[in-house]
């Protein structure tokens, strides 16, 4: 009987020795073939500029005249920023349009989402769908249109400010605009801010919306149901049911808030620059730190402040986001997990 000799191809080493170590290198390594490209191209496009860029802050830099064109400048750039008027107002311009556009915006789409979710019925998902639309919307779009009826002749704006000055229900609000009559929303100061905020509330507010509603359709209707049996009205069962178990989500979508606006650049850029000024409009009034740091970056070629501005603006939105954690969420995601 013919025995069959096992075939060496090395030193000590079988054919099949070699394919049960292939066999186990491939179990071994397999799952880390298959999950690195996400982590080479985030450590591409996501650690190496982040990086590159706290390094660029402490740099004097014209991308231009090539990368031998670095010079080390150590905390210059940041020195500089904090003794900038124009960074301090384009600061408190970003803290002014994310508090007075990004309050009312929870402020409207709580209860628009209640109502939605309690009392509208079929139509709900048709309504949110609307609400939405705005969302998705072209911000230059949305300015196009917000230019129209910001106008000062025939803006529709002015029309209305008319009509209520007139009315004898909101004469006593508008009354004293009257004599201001056709206010130049976009090229005066005082107006510009309300201006950008009016565009921002109307864009993201149904976003917010979409949130709440989502958020709503995880309370039970047996919480509701068991308050109307005790004789709860609209009202209370609003404030002592749905606030209470919303609070999560409404420490959710204020984070994305926060951060959104902290981070505005699209609406007063597209806005300003319709009516003709490339610096937030009159005074710098919508100058916001994004906007200020894109000039500075790829207008104005300096690079090293803006990576310094950029970090500052980091820190920013970190702290406000740590303090909205620290005193509103922390609480409400305890007694949610409790």
């Amino acid at each position: 009987m013919a025995t069959r000799t096992r075939e060496r191809v090395g030193p000590g080493l079988s054919r099949s020795d070699l394919g049960m170590r292939w066999h186990r290198m491939q179990r071994r390594y397999a799952p880390y073939i298959f999950i690195s490209p996400f982590f080479i191209l985030f450590a591409i496009f996501g650690v190496f500029p982040t990086l590159f860029s706290i390094y660029l802050s402490f740099q004097q830099w014209n991308p231009i005249q090539g990368l031998g064109a670095m010079e080390f400048v150590g905390f210059e750039n940041y020195t500089w920023l904090f003794g900038d008027p124009w960074f301090w107002k384009s600061m408190w311009n970003t803290l002014w349009l994310a508090v007075v556009s990004g309050l009312p915006q929870h402020l409207i789409a709580i209860p628009l989402a209640f109502a939605l979710v309690m009392g509208v019925g079929r139509l709900r998902h048709l309504l949110t769908a609307a609400y939405f639309l705005p969302f998705i919307t072209s911000t230059v779009a949305v300015a196009i249109v917000f230019q129209t009826i910001l106008g000062t002749q025939f803006g529709i704006l002015n029309q209305a400010v008319g009509v209520l000055a007139d009315w004898p229900l909101t004469a006593w609000i508008f009354s004293g605009m009257r004599e201001s009559l056709p206010i130049d929303w976009l090229g005066r100061a005082e107006y510009i801010k309300p201006s950008i905020s009016i565009l921002v509330i109307w864009k993201y507010f149904g976003f917010n919306v979409v949130l709440y509603t989502a958020g709503l359709s995880t309370i039970p209707r047996e919480y509701y149901q068991a308050a109307a049996v005790d004789g709860a009205n609209l009202l209370q069962r609003y404030w002592f049911i749905t606030l209470p178990l919303l609070r999560p989500m409404i420490f959710f979508a204020v984070t994305l808030t926060i951060i959104g606006n902290l981070q505005m650049f699209d609406e007063p850029f597209v806005l300003t620059n319709l009516a003709g000024n490339r610096t937030g409009g009159p005074d710098e009034a919508g100058l916001t730190v994004a906007m200020y740091l894109y000039r500075t970056g790829f207008e104005w070629v300096d690079m090293g402040t803006a990576a310094a501005m950029s970090w500052v603006l980091f820190l920013v939105i970190g702290v406000a986001t740590f303090l909205h954690f620290r005193f509103l969420g922390r609480r409400s995601l305890e007694r949610r997990e409790g």
